[in-house]
């Protein structure tokens, strides 16, 4: 005989499914600041999880990785460390992260790169500030300071073992660049500049004075901000 109470397995569900309805709410009528970075993750992961509750897998990846922007920047293999975080869960995190990056660079592709330089630090803070790898890039720009190649020119120690002035400047070259700003990442967080970064880019500005090719900057990223070299000094 049926005693009137709910069956627990469907109060969960509910429950769940009320939940979400509520997420959902706040993110369309509340505005950018509307979900705090675990209830963002949460409904990230409602695509990966048709029913249920989400919130223990994305306070569990805040804690683990200590961010949200850390989170959506960890490889795929340390997310599924997490409980419950699949295969379908890591897909969603990175789509997320990839759809950040294309939007980024969006603000930057097309348009005089020195006029619009805030959104070429937040570009460059979204892709790069959380590797843990020591990334150096160059972009290369025309006559127009418009992007012309952003090349990647390998991962490791930035110095002169690793990067070739001469090399920089004749890619440069073949691409008809007349400027440059050189671009890596501190993966300890710190962006200040080593001495052999100021070397560096000393050396690569004195290539690129004798063939015409200036070098505007070299900016170093990290998770504690960014470094101009031409604002310190270096070049």
């Amino acid at each position: 005989m049926a005693d009137g109470s709910e069956n627990p397995a469907k109060a969960a569900a509910s429950g769940a499914a009320g939940h979400r309805a509520r997420l959902r709410e706040r993110l369309l009528t509340g505005g950018a600041e509307a979900l705090a970075d675990y209830e963002v993750l949460e409904y990230l992961l409602f695509g990966a999880l048709a029913r249920g509750d989400t919130k223990p897998q994305a306070k569990a990846l805040l804690a683990r990785f200590g961010s949200l922007a850390a989170v959506l920047n960890a490889d795929p293999g340390a997310l599924k460390q997490v409980k419950g975080v699949s295969d379908a869960s890591a897909g969603q995190i990175k789509i997320a992260a990839l759809i950040a990056r294309r939007m980024a660079r969006s603000e930057v592709a097309d348009k005089p790169v020195l006029g619009s330089w805030q959104a070429l630090l937040d570009y460059l803070a979204i892709d790069m500030a959380h590797l843990t790898v020591e990334r150096v890039r160059v972009l290369y720009l025309n006559a127009k300071n418009r992007l012309l190649l952003d090349h990647h020119v390998g991962d490791g120690t930035v110095d002169e073992a690793a990067i070739h002035p001469r090399e920089v400047i004749r890619r440069g070259l073949d691409c008809g660049a007349s400027a440059l700003i050189l671009v890596h990442n501190h993966p300890s967080g710190n962006p200040e500049p080593s001495r052999a970064d100021i070397r560096i880019t000393q050396a690569i500005a004195e290539a690129g004075r004798h063939v015409g090719i200036t070098v505007h900057d070299h900016v170093i990223v990290g998770r504690e901000g960014h470094v101009s070299l031409r604002a310190k000094g270096v070049i």
